[in-house]
């Protein structure tokens, strides 16, 4: 009886937090938990990623983001195959095998310079989270929610964006003592902007790394918001 009350009471004083604090706030607990000292505006670091996905070879990357010098490259090895994607000051290269590629040569090997936007703004999106979400045409919800995911309890932002950033609806699970992002998960859209139920994905975060005294998620699992089916593992190795 004494858990049921302390359980009931725990409930209570989460829904009492979620009333209490604004979108705005609970994500500045969780940068000032993540990013105290505000390292991620002038971040410079290399890390490795290794991902393993179900019947395919592990691919490690080696990631280096430097946003003083608006420089970015990914080195990713899987099986026999090592490919460079470089952006520099807007300027972009590509290596195949230690091979220099022009565009018309990449092309045939199914490498762009808009893929190498693409892997910018998502290892840049992803490992510089929570605190990307002060980036302009980022909307937050008013509303900070309560919810309960895989058995544990969690204050939440729902956040969208400008047209011209993208159109996925994401949630973001803060844990409700630390402030720590523990999940994340989003939405494909309709036309009419709605969100689709059987789309997206949730990624569910574990452990922690310390990269340019920013904790970043050590290990990111995903899995599809549909049917639960697991698609994949992101592992950050420090370097």
């Amino acid at each position: 009886m004494k858990s049921i009350i302390a359980i009931l009471f725990f409930c209570f004083s989460l829904l009492c937090i979620s009333q209490n604090i604004s979108a705005e706030q609970l994500l500045e607990k969780a940068i000032e938990y993540h990013d105290p000292n505000d390292n991620w505006s002038k971040f410079k670091a290399q890390f490795t990623v290794e991902m393993t996905t179900p019947n395919s070879p592990k691919r490690t990357s080696i990631i280096r983001i430097d946003l003083p010098n608006e420089h970015f490259a990914v080195r990713a090895t899987k099986d026999t195959t090592t490919t460079v994607y470089t952006i520099s000051k807007g300027k972009c290269s590509m290596v195949l095998n230690g091979k220099n590629l022009d565009s018309t040569s990449a092309k045939k090997k199914k490498m762009s310079c808009e893929r190498a936007i693409l892997y910018k703004n998502y290892y840049t999106y992803l490992y510089g989270l929570p605190m990307k979400l002060k980036d302009s045409g980022t909307n937050l919800s008013d509303k900070v929610e309560y919810k309960t995911f895989k058995g544990k309890e969690y204050l939440v932002l729902k956040v969208t964006y400008d047209e011209a950033v993208g159109s996925d609806v994401w949630y973001f699970y803060f844990n409700p003592k630390t402030y720590a992002m523990e999940v994340y998960q989003f939405f494909k859209t309709d036309k009419n902007g709605k969100e689709k139920p059987d789309s997206g994905e949730y990624i569910l975060l574990s452990g922690e790394a310390l990269i340019n005294n920013i904790k970043m998620p050590k290990v990111r699992v995903w899995y599809y918001n549909k049917d639960d089916k697991y698609l994949g593992t992101d592992t950050l190795v420090e370097n």
